[in-house]
């Protein structure tokens, strides 16, 4: 790790330096808020619940104070390091005692931060623009129409320069401090300029617009913060536990754990993710997806935190932490998001530092030439004549890069912003930039294209005739499993009030079914292979196949022969997803580990391009790498759900899950995760995407066009200092009003 300087450490240090003053048993806190992992480093034994406690006031500061401030050095006798996110703080030592140092990670305390007081930043930029541009009329209405008042018109513009400047002020100086110069000091500079040569109204009218495009581009990223700020206020503080002879006890929400049931009554938020017990409602999920269509629940179904129950009591099994639920999943996953930058992004912030350098130093060599080479006089304006000054403070402006650095942060927040609000999370603009380029998709079958759920089909015995025997069977051995075969005969076993049997001696054969006793005789569920490798091996050999759409669980008792057939649904939205992908070009494939016979059917039914079936994780890779070798130049996307999927999520150029039933590996891999598995929402994000990458191709041509068609008119001398300002800050308000578009726009 690399020390950082003191002007890089955030305002938290001095949190965490208290924490370890507080613990002399601890040496050094390292954290990562993006990921939400904090270890510490100890010598010797520790009381880790108590410093489990402590620390949480700690970290509940360090996510209140984690927006970029600049803060003081950190305290004496305390190192600071930093690395790929993490932050590390430890005690100043020798080296040897580092090799001594037992690193323990500890849980990351549940917080719910309570929504800050006071009006967003945008606003308080936007009231100094105001001030700024009322003061700058009323000084130049005083100097146009009021004479004999100039002490007036001075005053007034003082007045607006100091509002204008102020923000950029503040933000240049710590920059200064280290001897780095920005786009703030710039326009500060190109302000005092012309403030030397008498330019009073044109230095307003640059401050106005700098601080009015200011004022918008953190519009912008206050909509991408309130998506986050909305969820956060929607995770509910307090959740009634049922107790053990069904008493209601209102308990934190941080005190529920896994099993516990929970009662939600009409009207409040569901605490936890987790599994309907009892009672029928249905749930506002908008949060979470953006549709505001109310999802029917009933016994079995999920329920996540944060979404709304909106008319029936409902008890649940808690079956995630609120600190692990979707809700929260979400918020990491924006937050992150918002940390991560486009390759284009990084570009222009490589970028941006060094073009401010090269217009300082190109304006200083074109004063000299116009002074030396020319003969223009060096300050001195005549109505005739402009001087070298003001023709280089004018160069100043309509060369800065203010456009142009605005040109792709700004249309990367409101896209991200868009995508949250719609049950879209991009992990960073990279994300977004990359799925515009998409032109195969590969898809997994299983929970992506088919929603995961077995429904029952039928119901054969061998000879017919015994088909309620088999019911039951069925119905008594899947009961105590949670299989989503099991799932679904369970549950229709119920609908159709199939009587219960009890059965002796249940177990799993593992990979295989399950097995018990009844009637005096061994009761067995499971794959085909388990009729093929006993006593009816032979007789298996004639039994006919499972239809190719079809899944098959066989069961065996005693004078009792038959099988249990399923069919995964596929999801109603494939078929037209699959078809609006077509049309914009995109080839579709399946990847699937499925019989051939099952994928060639639904591939058929929904009009997939190609199949590619029975195909193992590492084969599944292997097809990534082949579809990007065909692409033409293209990318791949690929969109899985499960932890088979996670490999080949890994080898494919964008990584997309769907988030409700994707596993945690999948959801690791994945760079954009569809909200409730709606497979839609990948349509919605493919054509945003798109419409991003035009409004940064359109950004950029509106920036770097203003700039090269001004700087030649200055340099040819045919531009006031009034208009290089209006040209330059107002190329930079076209372009945060093109990137909004994104944010209020149709993406669907």
């Amino acid at each position: 790790m690399n020390e950082i300087s003191a002007s890089e450490a955030h305002d938290w240090v001095g949190e965490l330096a208290a924490f370890l003053r507080d613990e002399p048993a601890v040496s050094a806190v390292r954290i990562d808020p993006v990921a939400r992992k904090v270890e510490i480093a100890t010598i010797g034994t520790v009381d880790l619940d108590e410093l489990q406690v402590r620390l949480t006031a700690t970290i509940a500061a360090v996510e209140a104070q984690t927006a970029g401030r600049h803060a003081s050095r950190p305290p004496p006798g305390f190192s600071l390091r930093e690395r790929d996110g993490t932050t590390e703080l430890s005690r100043d030592t020798c080296v040897t005692a580092e090799r001594f140092w037992h690193w323990r990670e500890l849980e990351w305390p549940a917080i719910m931060p309570e929504p800050t007081d006071g009006g967003p930043e945008w606003k308080e930029l936007a009231w100094l623009a105001g001030i700024c541009g009322v003061a700058g009329l009323g000084g130049y209405a005083v100097e146009t129409f009021g004479p004999g008042l100039p002490w007036l018109a001075q005053g007034l513009y003082i007045v607006g320069i100091a509002a204008g400047g102020w923000d950029a002020a503040k933000d240049a100086w710590p920059n200064l401090r280290t001897l780095k110069l920005d786009i703030h000091f710039l326009m500060l500079a190109v302000a005092a300029g012309a403030m030397a040569i008498g330019a009073w109204s044109e230095a307003v009218l640059l401050l106005f617009l700098f601080s009015a495009s200011g004022a918008m581009e953190a519009f912008a990223l206050d909509r991408t913060n309130r998506e986050v700020s909305a969820l956060l206020r929607s995770a509910p503080k307090k959740a009634i536990r049922l107790g053990p002879e069904g008493e209601e006890v209102e308990v934190d929400v941080d005190e529920l754990h896994v099993g516990d049931t929970v009662r939600v009554k009409p009207g409040e938020a569901y605490a936890a993710d987790g599994e309907v017990l009892a009672g029928r409602s249905a749930s506002d999920e908008s949060t979470l997806t953006g549709e505001a269509v109310p999802v029917e629940k009933n016994t079995g179904e999920g329920v996540f935190s944060g979404t709304l129950n909106l008319w029936g009591a409902v008890d649940y099994r808690v079956t995630r932490l609120p600190a692990e639920s979707t809700l929260q999943k979400i918020i990491r996953l924006i937050r992150s998001a918002q940390k991560l930058r486009a390759p284009s992004q990084r570009f222009t912030d490589r970028f941006g530092p060094r073009y401010t350098y090269a217009v300082l130093g190109g304006s200083l060599v074109m004063f000299l030439g116009w002074w030396l080479l020319l003969g223009l006089p060096a300050f001195h304006n005549t109505p005739e004549v402009r001087s070298a000054f003001y023709r280089a403070m004018t160069l100043m402006v309509v060369a800065s890069p203010c456009a142009l650095v605005l040109s792709i942060p700004s249309a990367i927040l409101a896209a991200i912003a868009w995508g949250a609000r719609h049950g879209v999370l991009f992990r960073g603009g990279a994300a977004i930039e990359k799925l515009a380029e998409v032109t195969v998709v590969a898809l997994d079958k299983t929970g992506t294209l088919t929603t995961g759920e077995l429904s029952v089909v039928s119901y054969e015995s061998f000879p017919p005739g015994r088909e309620n025997a088999v019911m039951e069977l069925a119905y008594a051995l899947e009961a105590k499993s949670e299989h989503p075969l099991a799932r679904a005969i369970v549950r229709d076993a119920k609908q159709r009030g199939v009587r219960a049997i009890e059965l002796e001696g249940f177990r799993n054969i593992v990979g295989q079914g399950v097995r018990g006793e009844y009637a005096g005789a061994q009761a067995l569920l499971g794959r085909r292979e388990l009729l093929q490798s006993g006593p009816l091996a032979k007789w298996a050999e004639k039994l006919p196949p499972a239809p190719a759409d079809l899944a098959e669980v066989w069961v065996v008792g005693r004078d009792v022969l038959g099988r249990v057939l399923l069919r995964d649904q596929i999801r109603g939205e494939s078929k037209a997803v699959l078809a609006a992908l077509k049309e914009m070009g995109i080839r579709t494939v399946m990847l699937t580990g499925d019989r051939r016979q099952a994928a060639e059917a639904v591939a058929h039914e929904i009009g997939l391009d190609e199949v590619r079936a029975h195909l193992t994780p590492e084969q599944k890779v292997s097809a990534i790498e082949d579809l990007r070798r065909s692409a033409g130049g293209g990318r791949v996307a690929m969109i899985g759900d499960g932890v088979n999927d996670a490999p080949s999520l890994a080898a494919a150029d964008v990584s997309v899950a769907m988030g409700a039933r994707g596993s945690d590996a999948a959801l690791e891999q994945a760079e954009v995760i569809l909200m409730h598995d709606r497979i839609e929402n990948f349509l919605s994000a493919e054509r945003l995407s798109r419409r991003a990458r035009t409004i940064i191709r359109q950004n950029l041509s509106i920036s770097l066009g203003v700039v090269i068609v001004m700087v030649i008119a200055t340099v040819a001398g045919v531009v006031p200092l009034a208009a290089g300002v209006a040209a330059h800050e107002g190329s930079t308000v076209v372009v945060c009003l093109n990137s909004l578009r994104l944010l209020f726009g149709r993406n669907r």
